[in-house]
């Protein structure tokens, strides 16, 4: 069987990217170091690609780092391979190449573990781990994501930095608490040192030792998973390194003193981070590079992966490389394939609607994409000291920018740790420097969060946004949890809007459609306003105002896409996010039939400084028997005084019960 299955995975280097790689992951024949059990107990098989070897050895803990005791055979087509019984998970282990007179040590390119970045590689079995729980993905509209870096967000028992896996999980109940249904985590592969931001990965099959390996990454997923929170991880593919790598002129060859087999050894090679670009047109690179992302899919459950630097795959310094193109359209079409459901996502930061195209219209088949027309006009508009300087044309477009005509082709932010580092600040430092905390900072970098919640598109926040983290973003630097228990208030406004994002409570399902107007520019005044909708109607529609200005409104006059009555559901003017804030907001509001906006009708608002409201129609409250907007004792009377007619039923089964009772008893108090 096994003879057969390395037949099979020949087949497949010489075809190239055909079918025979069309079998699911664990069904393919393993490079690196596999474990497997046969009749005579536990082994382990060792796989590496050499062209250029005249031999390979394998050597580690199982036999004393002897160098020439255990041979590999080449299998054809530049594989090599032993089988070697009694060695099992934990072993560490090096390769030994042997070209012409030299001897050279390389760790394992496909090492799932290494003892460091320049350390041993160590033998996995990718099977020990037991799975407790299993994710659904939230629907791509449905979606809040978190961003995070591992080594900074937080430690196991609370204590200083560094981050580490454990770390992650003490904070995920503040993360349910606020709302979060995904974290993104920046690149967790194996990396020069302990401290990065992991966008120098050494090895791309090994997870960061010294965040807790592979074991306590599955739980920190597992964990994840039972909560309701989906996991996404950054892969950095555009380079590897540029230091510690395990694969740099892996079997002795190179050309231009350039990577060797797994690298361009041309011009193609130079990146801004080292001469370390993959070589996107070799067959057995491409597979490297393809399994790698499968890995995470596959081995660790994740849930979506968000590739880095997309540009510097489909361009190198010499023009346009088709060799990454048509990776990338490979690599989307084969987790399209495997597992449906999962975003992945690009950062190409460069308004290329072809990243987001299916590959069937020569597109690259990115799920979504990072954009840089969302996050640079908003934050702007927003750090802009000078009101009569703020451009509310540039945030209409910034709202209403899509990718193909889907909204949800884009993830949009205010803070990553891109936009927060390499010479920015957070919103609220680069508001007022020195000033993170002041009235002003809070003010305006809550309303732009506002707009990052209300606008069509998947949102996302950085670590610590909400709780107004100041400063810059640095690996060296841990979260301030502190601030966590200074800015609770800052806390409930972003949770609240997260709520409202996901429709939490049945009255602004708006927020998850396609559809926005932007019906209301006053440029003059810094408001603007906007609708969302999915179907509209009563518990859909939604109307956002907001007010980019240092000035309160009282009587201000915007169009309503319906008439009615409607509520503000947020108003981040509110005092009990902050006390400093001024409070200012209008009730209940009943619109009136007078057109305005080009919409048919129109009400009059009071709203705060800095601000924005949210306001949306109450669904059908059909245990409310007397429509006064709230389900109390009469309410129950009247179910009661109906009992075995039609009158009050709520089920819709014909007539009025104790099922009708009992959900009449469990709707008690306002509508929504």
């Amino acid at each position: 069987m096994r003879l057969f299955v390395q037949l099979m995975f020949a087949i497949g280097l010489l075809t190239g990217l055909g079918p025979a790689f069309a079998a699911a992951p664990s069904e393919r024949p393993g490079m690196g170091a596999t474990v497997y059990q046969d009749t005579d107990g536990w082994g382990t098989t060792f796989r590496t690609w050499a062209p250029n070897a005249d031999a390979v050895y394998v050597s580690g803990s199982f036999n004393g780092w002897a160098t020439n005791t255990h041979p590999l055979t080449m299998e054809g087509d530049d594989l090599w391979s032993i089988d070697v019984p009694g060695v099992w998970a934990g072993h560490e282990y090096q390769f030994i190449m042997l070209n012409d007179s030299n001897t050279h040590w390389r760790n394992d390119p496909w090492a799932r573990k290494l003892t460091s970045s320049n350390g041993q590689s160590i033998i996995v079995n990718p099977e020990q781990y037991q799975w407790q729980h299993e994710m659904v993905t939230p629907n791509w509209n449905e979606l809040v994501i978190y961003e995070m870096h591992t080594g900074t967000f937080g430690t196991s028992e609370g204590g200083p930095f560094p981050g580490n896996f454990p770390g992650v999980q003490a904070h995920l109940d503040h993360l349910q608490n606020l709302g979060i249904n995904a974290i993104e985590l920046l690149p967790l592969n194996e990396f020069a040192g302990d401290q990065s931001w992991g966008y120098n990965p050494g090895h791309i099959f090994s997870v960061e030792s010294y965040y807790g390996g592979p074991q306590q990454l599955k739980q920190l997923i597992d964990d994840c998973h039972q909560r309701g929170i989906a996991v996404l991880v950054d892969v950095v593919y555009n380079h590897l390194g540029p230091t510690d790598l395990g694969c740099w002129q892996y079997d002795g060859w190179s050309e231009n003193d350039g990577g060797g087999i797994y690298f361009y050894n041309d011009e193609r090679a130079a990146t801004p981070w080292g001469d370390t670009r993959p070589n996107f047109g070799r067959t057995e690179v491409r597979q490297f590079l393809r399994d790698a992302a499968v890995q995470w899919l596959d081995e660790y459950h994740v849930d979506g992966l968000r590739v880095d630097g997309t540009r510097w795959i489909e361009w190198t310094d010499v023009g346009n490389n088709p060799d990454g193109w048509s990776w990338m359209q490979w690599l989307n079409e084969e987790l399209d394939s495997l597992y449906p459901g999962k975003l992945i996502t690009a950062e190409d930061m460069s308004n290329n609607h072809w990243i987001t195209k299916p590959t069937s219209e020569d597109g690259a088949g990115f799920d979504a994409q990072w954009d840089p027309w969302f996050v640079h006009p908003v934050r702007q508009v927003i750090e802009e000291s000078n009101d009569d300087y703020r451009n509310m044309w540039d945030i209409k477009d910034a709202i209403t920018f899509n990718y193909n005509d889907s909204p949800f082709q884009r993830v949009i932010f205010t803070e990553s740790h891109d936009e927060v580092a390499n010479g920015r600040t957070r919103v609220p430092e680069a508001i007022w420097p020195g000033n993170a905390d002041s009235y002003y900072s809070k003010k305006r970098s809550t309303l732009a969060a506002g707009v990052v919640f209300t606008s069509p598109g998947i949102p996302m926040i950085f670590q610590g946004q909400e709780f107004l983290e100041d400063g810059w973003f640095s690996d060296a630097e841990a979260l301030d949890w502190e601030r966590a228990e200074m800015y609770t208030g800052i806390t409930d406004l972003y949770r609240d809007l997260i709520a409202l994002r996901l429709n939490s409570g049945g009255n602004s399902r708006g927020l998850m459609g396609e559809n926005v107007n932007v019906h209301h520019v006053n440029d003059w005044d810094n408001v603007i306003a906007w609708h969302r909708w999915m179907d509209g109607g009563e518990g859909d529609d939604v109307v956002v105002l907001a007010n980019f200005k240092n000035l309160a409104w009282g009587d201000y006059r915007i169009g309503f896409p319906r008439g009615g009555t409607w509520k503000v559901r947020f108003n981040s003017d509110w005092q009990g996010y902050d006390e400093e804030f001024g409070g200012t907001a209008s009730d209940d509001i009943v619109v009136d039939a007078i057109e305005q906006d080009g919409m048919p009708y129109s009400a009059s608002l009071e709203f705060g400084a800095d601000s924005m409201i949210i306001l949306s129609q109450s669904p059908a409250c059909p245990t409310d028997q007397n429509d006064d907007g709230t389900v109390n004792v009469n309410d129950i009377l009247a179910v009661i005084a109906a009992w075995g007619t039609p009158d009050a039923d709520v089920t819709g089964d014909g007539q009025t019960n104790v099922d009708d009772l009992l959900l009449t008893i469990g709707a008690f108090g306002d509508c929504p």
